[in-house]
């Protein structure tokens, strides 16, 4: 951040006066700034025991496989935020939601919060920021093709669950874990 939101003047880097951390502040309004975690709201769609996944056709991880899921947006719960972004990457409208997993990850000021699903008539498609989607069993998943690890773990959660029927909401730290190189990404 180099310039005030509020005035436009520059900001600079310090602890304001009963903070403990530093923070962009104003040098003409003295306005500070406080940038906080992203939250990003995704679904587990699940269709016969299938699993809905999409091939993302942005970056990060471009070409490899995901949840649909992404930022969300201001004025929206976490549920719709969620069910927004199905249908934006997967043309699917989630129904029964619950919320099933959330991840804190500090490392790049993000939280992570996926709601098992079902899809409306099984219906999916292809929306504008993957390159395909499909529905998968657990033999048939991508594994080594998988975009997050917050994607991998939460598949592994659920089929490690489903036959028992039993679905705590789960919730997991995370450190950052570099990800090896991969040919599968462009």
């Amino acid at each position: 951040m180099k310039f005030c939101s509020s005035c436009g003047a520059a900001v600079t880097l310090r602890i304001p006066e009963g903070d403990d951390r530093e923070r962009y502040v104003c040098s003409a309004c003295e306005f500070i700034h406080y940038i906080n975690p992203r939250i990003i709201v995704g679904c587990l769609p699940v269709h016969e025991g299938r699993v809905l996944l999409c091939k993302r056709a942005i970056e990060p991880r471009h070409g490899l496989w995901t949840l649909p899921a992404g930022f969300m947006e201001n004025g929206e719960t976490t549920a719709q935020g969620a069910a927004r972004e199905t249908w934006e990457e997967a043309r699917a409208k989630a129904t029964n939601l619950h919320l099933y997993r959330i991840f804190d990850l500090p490392y790049i000021s993000q939280v992570y919060m996926f709601y098992r699903c079902e899809l409306e008539n099984g219906a999916f498609g292809v929306g504008p920021e993957s390159l395909e989607s499909g529905l998968y069993a657990e033999d048939e998943i991508p594994w080594e093709e998988l975009a997050f690890p917050v994607v991998r773990e939460t598949l592994r959660d659920y089929f490690r669950e489903r036959d028992s029927g039993v679905f705590p909401v789960k919730i997991t730290g995370l450190e950052y874990q570099p990800r090896p190189p991969s040919s599968t990404q462009e």
